[in-house]
């Protein structure tokens, strides 16, 4: 499982020239609940969060001294639960190497927007030909040959169909998306995900927790870690362990 940055939201380098307050981001000293350096500048997805915030109240003096710095801000936006601040800023990810199960379960959360690897187009059998083993499989040789077994015998039945179905007369990507039908949940995918920052609290929420699947879990926790360099004090609430009941 590989999970890149591709893009995240970047605030125009004239910041807020044109917008009319003056609006000086500080950084807390107490920024420490999750051993963050608190001399690191405030990046610009949590910078935004506030812009938003204070936009709302016109607070750009910022009169409270106890949110005045922008993880104490975010830290009480959090507490009041307005996380309609939360989605300005966005991030994308280029994930690869899950499984089929994996984007079927994220695909619930419905305020994510994906680009999916294509089953019609992409020759499953030249660019996966090996399973993603579940996390309580892949560490035990016997149950992991059993998978693996089972999933070449799967693509050697998609090549069969594949070839039959050409010779047949069908476009390849016709033959491919009804050879597809024979493979299964282990199947690797690749795909971009772009969510906000609101919708990715909102993954962190069910699949960062212990009773959320092993797979998606760990995808979770990775996603949790690029978050805490993109925007420290918008999940600074979430722990690094995950949730429990």
């Amino acid at each position: 499982m590989k999970v890149t940055v591709a893009a995240s939201t970047r605030i125009s380098e004239h910041r807020w020239d044109d917008c009319g307050p003056a609006f000086p981001v500080q950084t807390s000293p107490e920024f420490d609940t999750l051993g963050d350096d608190p001399s690191r500048p405030v990046t610009d997805a949590d910078e935004l969060a506030e812009f938003a915030g204070r936009a709302c109240y016109k607070s750009w003096s910022k009169p409270n001294p106890a949110t005045a710095a922008n993880s104490d801000y975010l830290r009480n936006i959090i507490h009041q639960g307005h996380f309609s601040v939360l989605e300005h800023a966005s991030v994308t990810f280029y994930v690869e190497g899950v499984s089929r199960a994996l984007l079927l379960e994220l695909e619930r959360h419905r305020f994510l927007s994906f680009s999916v690897e294509s089953q019609r187009y992409v020759d499953t059998e030249k660019h996966h030909p090996e399973p993603v083993l579940p996390p309580a499989i892949a560490p035990d040789s016997s149950a992991a040959g059993l998978v693996r077994d089972a999933y070449a015998f799967a693509l050697n039945d998609y090549g069969i169909l594949v070839q039959h179905l050409s010779e047949k007369g069908l476009k390849r990507k016709e033959a491919r998306e009804a050879a597809r039908a024979v493979l299964p949940n282990a199947t690797p995918v690749d795909f971009l995900v772009t969510g906000n920052l609101r919708a990715w609290r909102d993954v962190l929420g069910k699949r960062w927790h212990e009773a959320a699947d092993a797979e998606i879990r760990e995808f979770a926790g990775l996603i949790l870690g690029h978050l805490r360099d993109l925007a420290p004090g918008a999940v600074q609430d979430v722990p690094r362990t995950p949730f429990t009941y």
